[in-house]
């Protein structure tokens, strides 16, 4: 299986163009939130009906999975938390999203939630604790937010992590998390697109604007992971222990060579803020 990565895309319709063109070639793309903006000038409703069809067209194409970042939250729950109700309603496009479990083969995937409170937080406790009962050896989770003190997480002068994602890993020991929110991580001195805790493989893509997106690819059957930015082209053995600095990609394998034929790359600074 091949996985496509992508995480912050802030309605960026470029960036969501080329993941239209890109999604044929792979088995499934896991976007790790965070699909709209809230600082964006275009209206929130507006942004929800474009990322919607968007997301259909994905969707129509290969296995599409979506948990919600902190920009994505559209009303709140009877508690009173911060929830994306519009993330839940992509299930009837068989979309897997905030508090699915998905089973492709011998890989269990689990969707969280962005937790704005007690009560959500409880909830993946309990999502995570009753996926645990099954899992197969492969286990994986897209959760917005890296967890807390990991260079995934670093944003240059602090970390902006998840403290309880940490205790969570520590309990359970997936084989791999998902994650984006901190967006200059990958670029920026201490900081990385990868870490391990423990067993557990964490992965952040990063933000860049243009097109395409950052983006990490993970080939499950050849276990490794690639890590695609402007300018930045790196790999990593996830079946080796943690090694910085992760490799060069010298002889791109044939997928990629393919992926790039619809890659548009423009050079630039990254953007550095956490969102």
């Amino acid at each position: 299986m091949r996985c496509l990565v992508v995480a912050d895309l802030h309605y960026s319709l470029p960036q969501l163009d080329w993941l239209v063109s890109a999604a044929p070639h792979f088995d499934l793309l896991i976007f790790a939130g965070d699909a709209l903006d809230i600082g964006s000038m275009v209206d929130f409703r507006a942004q929800i009906v474009v990322m919607k069809k968007y997301l259909a067209l994905i969707a129509a194409q290969t296995r599409l999975i979506l948990c919600s970042g902190n920009h994505d939250l559209d009303e709140r729950n009877a508690e009173g938390e911060k929830v994306s109700r519009w993330i839940s309603e992509l299930r009837e496009l068989g979309i897997a999203c905030d508090g699915d479990n998905l089973t492709i083969g011998d890989t269990l995937f689990t969707v969280c939630p962005w937790w704005d409170g007690p009560l959500v937080k409880q909830r993946i406790a309990d999502q995570l604790r009753d996926a645990s009962l099954s899992r197969p050896q492969r286990w994986i989770w897209a959760h917005h937010a890296p967890p807390a003190n990991s260079p995934t997480s670093w944003g240059g002068k602090r970390f902006f992590g998840d403290v309880e994602l940490v205790q969570w890993i520590m309990q359970y020991q997936p084989s791999m998390v998902i994650s984006g929110h901190v967006h200059q991580s990958p670029f920026i001195k201490d900081g990385s697109w990868f870490d391990r805790i423990g067993q557990t493989w964490v992965f952040n893509t990063g933000l860049q604007p243009g097109r395409p997106p950052t983006h990490i690819v993970l080939d499950l059957e050849e276990n490794k992971a690639f890590w695609l930015a402007a300018g930045e082209a790196q790999w990593i053995d996830l079946g080796a222990p943690l090694k910085r600095p992760a490799s060069t990609i010298e002889e791109p394998p044939d997928w990629l060579t393919s992926l790039g034929r619809i890659a548009d790359p423009s050079l630039a600074r990254p953007r550095a803020a956490a969102g």
